[in-house]
């Protein structure tokens, strides 16, 4: 089963390639890989990263990503140097050998994270989706929630059947009614429960932290420290910005995302904000996912989260920023 999770995993490698272009980056080109949520969207569309990086004459090129597993298989073949992902992502990527470290991470946000069902459903309980259909994306963040969810209904994760597909072809499967239940993300979360009427089965309160992790290649750490430690900066002159005036924000980030205001004030409010370096805490959380993931074996062996954390002049022989 492991085996088989790696290579769907990897199978991703093709619609990476569709996604990127296959045109070498220079060297002073920082390739960030973003999703359609959260403080990179408004980073992005602020400029200011940019404009921060010109005097170390680097230049940024954005790249959009349906989730985390697209966008680490991205760095992981190179066409990325930055991004950033739910907490598992980086779980199946370490495992299938990509050369990631954790750079920072936002705060918890677990109710931005969901099983939902239809309004009018019977399925009153994570215990009635036994034998149902779920879909998800495999190996995203709400993979782990959905891993969680069961066991706390005494369930195990082969007595549901598991359907994966990407946001968009999930919520279609979803409206048509070929699947049960949907685990599922902000924004998409937010637009499934004001569009469709979603009815949350439940959410990550008390089960998940649903960290939001910035990852980026091994070797970009080693040989431009300055530069990741300049966009964690930016990113957390954002999120301050988001967390005092959501209101606001959510009007600049709605026609970015192409979402009604009411629903992207949802996905905003629910998000965490105040990017920092990994604590022992944090990498600890992050390695019961680890070996979560190992004990159902959709990992092949042990990972240690620890071995691909950031040090800033540490182990990971990355020169300390200044």
């Amino acid at each position: 089963m492991a085996r088989t999770a790696l290579r769907g995993f990897a199978a991703l490698l093709t619609t990476v390639a569709t996604l990127v272009a296959a045109v070498p980056a220079r060297a002073d080109t920082l390739r960030i890989g973003y999703q359609k949520y959260g403080t990179m969207v408004l980073l992005k569309a602020r400029g200011t990263l940019e404009k921060r990086l010109a005097p170390q004459h680097v230049t940024v090129q954005w790249t959009e990503f349906p989730g985390g597993p697209q966008l680490l298989e991205g760095l992981n073949v190179g066409s990325v140097d930055f991004g950033v992902t739910g907490e598992t992502p980086p779980v199946f990527a370490q495992a299938a050998g990509a050369d990631l470290r954790y750079v920072a991470y936002e705060p918890p946000a677990p109710t931005s994270e969901a099983l939902v069902v239809q309004h009018d459903s019977t399925i009153h309980s994570v215990k009635d989706l036994k034998g149902r259909k779920v879909a998800l994306n495999k190996g995203s963040n709400v993979h782990y929630l959905l891993v969680r969810a069961l066991r706390e209904a005494g369930l195990d994760y082969g007595d549901i059947q598991p359907v994966y597909l990407a946001p968009a072809d999930a919520r279609a499967a979803f409206e048509r009614g070929s699947v049960a239940a949907w685990a599922i993300w902000d924004p998409f979360l937010a637009a499934a429960q004001k569009q469709l009427h979603a009815r949350v089965l439940r959410d990550g309160t008390g089960l998940v932290d649903n960290h939001q992790f910035y990852l980026a290649t091994g070797d970009y750490t080693k040989r431009h420290p300055e530069v990741l430690e300049a966009v964690v900066d930016e990113i957390r002159k954002v999120d301050v910005d988001v967390h005092d005036h959501a209101e606001a924000v959510t009007k600049q980030v709605a026609p970015l995302l192409g979402l009604p205001e009411d629903i992207t004030l949802l996905a905003v409010q629910r998000q965490g904000y105040g990017a920092a370096t990994l604590s022992p805490q944090v990498v600890a959380t992050q390695q019961g996912i680890a070996d979560t993931f190992t004990a159902l074996k959709l990992v092949p062996r042990k990972l240690r989260i620890d071995d691909v954390v950031w040090h800033p002049g540490g182990s990971n022989g990355v020169v300390a920023a200044k």
